[in-house]
């Protein structure tokens, strides 16, 4: 087996791991936040704009927070603060009212 073949087939695990683990968390988080640099599950969320001229730039604050990242050592984070103009789809997964919430 070449290295290129054990550095795809390590990469293939990691994507799967990286996969059930998020299937894992999925239902302990409220909202998914997704960015053009990543994907972010958390349970509290602000969100502000402020319009300029050509586009609107915006600041996301997400606290307790899970982030699709099969690199970093932990995925867990207490807080994310995003600055951009790009968009940002802000998806709630469950609202307040329900058990569990």
């Amino acid at each position: 087996m070449s290295h290129t073949d054990e550095l795809d087939e390590f990469d293939a695990e990691l994507e799967l791991r990286l996969k059930r683990e998020y299937a894992d968390v999925f239902p302990l988080f409220r909202y998914c936040v997704l960015t053009h640099e990543a994907t972010y599950l958390c349970n509290r969320l602000e969100r502000h704009a402020d319009p300029q001229a050509v586009a609107a730039f915006l600041h996301v604050v997400m606290e307790d927070v899970w982030v699709w990242d099969r690199n970093r050592p932990t995925r867990i984070i207490p807080r994310v603060e995003i600055h951009t103009t790009q968009d940002i789809t802000i998806e709630v997964l469950r609202t307040g009212d329900e058990p569990g919430a």
